[in-house]
């Protein structure tokens, strides 16, 4: 089995940095599979899933593919590491239920902790998460927004996850509603 590499990296925003990074893995000839990238706060964050086109020295390709990240950093001030991954993606559960959740309220410390929690303590997985503060337009407070994609256990019953989320719901004072 091809092992396949994630590829982790910040750096302040500035036009160039995904250029830069897909660069370092074309010219090692990787292929680029999968990504996630976002601005936050000014820092541009990158996390990349590729794999090499052939089957050659893996363990030299990873030491070369450490020494560009420490170049990037030097000369590009690009933070970034590398972690082999060997073993095979994991595939959605058939038998799981895929939900969505999305929680809004107020923004306040705590709310990411408890629902995570919440969903870790009940063998709930987490398969994307995503959030964001927007300033409500008539008011200006801070609205704090979460989308989760989840998978629940055939075992689970999808009204007591319900049943449980609107007792977060009560307690974090949010709205949590699952699709």
């Amino acid at each position: 089995m091809v092992k396949k590499f994630v590829l982790t990296a910040f750096s302040q925003d500035r036009p160039g940095i995904v250029a830069d990074i897909s660069e370092v893995i074309y010219k090692n000839e990787c292929n680029l599979e999968d990504s996630t990238m976002a601005n936050l706060a000014g820092e541009f964050a990158i996390i990349l899933l590729f794999s090499p086109l052939s089957g050659g020295d893996e363990k030299g390709l990873e030491e070369k593919l450490s020494s560009e990240c420490r170049r990037l950093e030097r000369e590009k001030g690009i933070t970034a590491f590398i972690r082999p991954v060997g073993h095979p993606e994991k595939k959605p559960n058939a038998d799981h239920h895929r939900k969505s959740l999305h929680v809004e309220g107020q923004d306040h410390a705590g709310i990411v902790y408890k629902v995570s929690r919440f969903l870790a303590d009940n063998d709930i997985n987490i398969a994307s998460l995503h959030s964001n503060v927007k300033f409500s337009p008539e008011s200006g407070a801070a609205i704090y927004s979460l989308s989760i994609s989840v998978e629940i256990p055939p075992n689970v019953s999808l009204q007591t996850v319900e049943e449980k989320l609107n007792r977060i719901e009560d307690q974090l004072n949010v709205n949590i509603t699952m699709e």
